[in-house]
Formats: C-alpha cells, sequence, structure tokens
C-alpha cells in the first residue's frame, strides 16, 4: 500500500468513507476557519506522509466534514519551500485531497499589495501567477504527464462563482496576478519594483508550487489572497511575520463569508 492511500485510508476510519466534494488550503492567520467544520481535526502528525508545516499562525490538522452543508477537506496548515527547500511539500497531501473525493482545490494565503487599491484587509481573487522563484514542484517527475498546461490553472469557472459570492456579499473582491517569492526573507523595494513592471498585483511565498500540482493531480483550482501589507517600499509600515499575522484576520472575515456563500452554490 502507497503512504497516499495509507493517509487515506485512516482518514476513512476517522471521519467517515463519504467522498469529500471540495479541499481548501488556509493561509497564515486563516487556520481559524478550519474550526467552523462541523467534523473530525486529524493532526498531521498523525497522517504519514504529511507535511511538517511548523510556521506560526498556521493550524496544522486536516479537518474533514461539512462546512455550509458541503463535505470538504480543510487543510490548517501548508509546508512553504524555504522551510526545508522543498517545492514539491505539499504533493502527498494534495494526492490524499484527490483520493478523497475532492474535485475542486481553493487556496488562500496572505499577501503584500503591490497596487493602492488592494490596501491591507482587503482581498484579491488570483487571476494568474508568475512563479518569480523559477522552482517548480513536478522536476523529477518521470512520467510525461509533468507537462502540465497552465493556461487555466486559475479555473474560469471557479473564479466566476467565487466573485459573484463576493459580489453577493457586498465584498470588494478585485482580480489581480499573484508572485511567487521563495522567502522566508521578504521582498527588498527594488525587487518589488520589478515584479510590478513584470505585471505582478501582489506577492507571497505559497500557493504556486500547490496550484501546479493540483493541476497536475487533475485537479480544479483558484485561489484568494488576503493582503496584510503593502510590498517592500510601498508604504512605511514595517514588515514581519508577526504583522503578517496580526493583519490576517482582517481579511479572514470577508474571505470566510465569501466562501460559504460559495459553498451554497456547490449543493
Amino acid at each position: 500500500m502507497s503512504v497516499t492511500s495509507e493517509a487515506a485510508d485512516l482518514i476513512r476510519q476517522r471521519a467517515g468513507a463519504e467522498p469529500v466534494r471540495l479541499g481548501l488550503i488556509l493561509g497564515s492567520g486563516l487556520g481559524h476557519l478550519a474550526h467552523a467544520v462541523e467534523g473530525v481535526a486529524i493532526p498531521y502528525a498523525d497522517l504519514p506522509g504529511f507535511p511538517h508545516a511548523a510556521v506560526s499562525g498556521h493550524n496544522p490538522h486536516l479537518h474533514v466534514g461539512l462546512l455550509n452543508g458541503v463535505r470538504v477537506a480543510v487543510l490548517g496548515a501548508r509546508e512553504h519551500y524555504y522551510e526545508k527547500g522543498n517545492p514539491a511539500a505539499m504533493r502527498l497531501a494534495l494526492e490524499v485531497l484527490r483520493d478523497l473525493g475532492a474535485r475542486d482545490l481553493i487556496l488562500t494565503n496572505a499577501a503584500g499589495s503591490m497596487r493602492p487599491d488592494i490596501p491591507p484587509g482587503d482581498l484579491m481573487l488570483l487571476t494568474d501567477h508568475i512563479n518569480y522563484s523559477g522552482l517548480n514542484p513536478l522536476i523529477g517527475e518521470p512520467t510525461d504527464a509533468r507537462f502540465v498546461p497552465m493556461t487555466d490553472a486559475h479555473n474560469p469557472a471557479l473564479r466566476a462563482a467565487l466573485s459573484d459570492s463576493a459580489k453577493a456579499e457586498g465584498i470588494d473582491l478585485k482580480g489581480g496576478v499573484y508572485a511567487w517569492y521563495s522567502g522566508p526573507s521578504f521582498e527588498t523595494p527594488a525587487e518589488i519594483r520589478m515584479l510590478k513592471l513584470l505585471g505582478a498585483d501582489a506577492v507571497g511565498m505559497s500557493t504556486v508550487p500547490e496550484i501546479i500540482l493540483a493541476r497536475f493531480l487533475g485537479l480544479r483550482c483558484a485561489a484568494i489572497s488576503t493582503i496584510t501589507n503593502m510590498a517592500a517600499g510601498m508604504s512605511d509600515e514595517q514588515i514581519s511575520h508577526e504583522h503578517t499575522k496580526a493583519m490576517a484576520p482582517l481579511g479572514a472575515a470577508k474571505l470566510e463569508r465569501i466562501l460559504r456563500h460559495f459553498l451554497n452554490t456547490l449543493r
């Protein structure tokens, strides 16, 4: 039995065999959303092969159960590339979500904005991304499946549904391009100026490798950033991880409303 199958079987033993409809990955400071799931919370440490995910502000549990009547699997934490230097750190966890039945994956993250019209406390729907890091989680994959098309990596139908849900909730959800910066150090003002020239609207240290992996696994994807700060050189604020954790809840309440409305459309 593979490690993926072993982990999936263990989850079914604890959470039941009913298939999961949707997977959700939560970013820094957003882990509390997982506690709204009516079901079970399984520590990553109990699941073979699951990521280390030791960044403060994350909730390293897999929550499986109902959220607004939809059966979901919520990853309360992710392992970032900067923790161990592995861009494919989330591969097994995403394989497990697929094996549990998930067809769609919604990702969230904390990000720095490069646009004055998307300030801290706002949300940004990812319309596309730039893999500024140059890293790829499919390097070493031996099959031709590694040549994954990324034209619609951010699924248009899911993006439209999330946008409609934001409008229904009276929340301003602008779209933009997200740039993946490897971290863990924050970007310099010169790097931010460069990323703006390349067409990026926000920058963060996650999400892109997971979208690549999810598309490889056949999952449809959409992602929303919670803006926690203006990017380096865009304001006088001091950027830090503590600041990120403190600011994330400002957008988290809006994000929860959007996700709950979105889930109602899946019934």
